[in-house]
């Protein structure tokens, strides 16, 4: 056979280039009649409440929490200012005095000016001299430690601040031990309040949204009171 005749008859060689680009899988779920694709499906732990009770619910839970935490922080920091040895008026800030003509306890400065006599002693003045033997009771009431009220005058009382002693500084602390498990069994407590209203299905967005919220509170409040521990113990 010549050579033009085997020419003539090869068939054409083809090049296929082939591509460098990755290949792109669209995952899908498969329907009755077609398939769907997931690519925006959000996960369950990143899925938002949306039904609007739920989200009431939720912002009165986020309320409530957050005012425990914020109450247990200043107690904290009330706390620290002592074992510190500072006298400023805030230490009598958890005062609560009783009137017998009043039901609700009233704060020591809706009746009283509070002031630092030579930086060791507090120096209550009252508006009010007839109040002044329950603003005493309310002083050694308030279980705040080393308070011991010394009435100057019939208008007057002064309460000396001993300067703190490690044995102070332990009970400062045991005492915000004490009050952080309470603050953990309000925020508990609201946590299960807010889910029997709800009556949420198992496993729904809203538990979960909820778990997070008490578990968010609850991290709080021992981040507040290690920052306490370690302030106490470096004192």
């Amino acid at each position: 056979m010549s050579l033009h005749l085997i020419l003539r008859n090869a068939r054409p060689i083809v090049a296929i280039a082939l591509s460098r680009r990755p290949v792109q899988i669209q995952r899908g779920y498969a329907t009755k009649n077609k398939v769907k694709s997931t690519s925006t499906i959000v996960p369950g732990s990143k899925q938002p409440i949306t039904d609007e009770a739920a989200q009431q619910e939720y912002a009165k839970a986020e309320t409530a929490m957050s005012t425990s935490v914020d109450w247990f922080r200043k107690e904290c920091a009330a706390s620290e200012t002592r074992a510190a040895g500072r006298v400023t008026p805030a230490l009598l800030s958890p005062v609560r005095v009783k009137l017998p003509d009043n039901p609700k306890a009233m704060k020591l400065e809706e009746l009283a000016t509070v002031g630092v006599r030579e930086g060791s002693t507090l120096l209550i003045t009252l508006f009010d001299e007839h109040t002044v033997k329950h603003v005493e009771a309310a002083l050694y009431e308030s279980g705040i430690p080393g308070v011991v009220p010394h009435r100057q005058d019939a208008r007057t009382i002064n309460v000396p601040i001993p300067k703190p002693t490690i044995e102070a500084r332990k009970e400062l602390f045991a005492a915000a031990k004490r009050k952080v498990e309470e603050i953990r069994v309000q925020i508990r407590k609201q946590h299960t309040v807010s889910l029997k209203r709800g009556k949420y299905e198992k496993h729904s967005v809203e538990l979960e949204e909820f778990q997070k919220l008490t578990d968010k509170h609850i991290h709080e409040v021992d981040k507040i009171l290690a920052g306490l521990q370690k302030a106490t113990s470096s004192l």
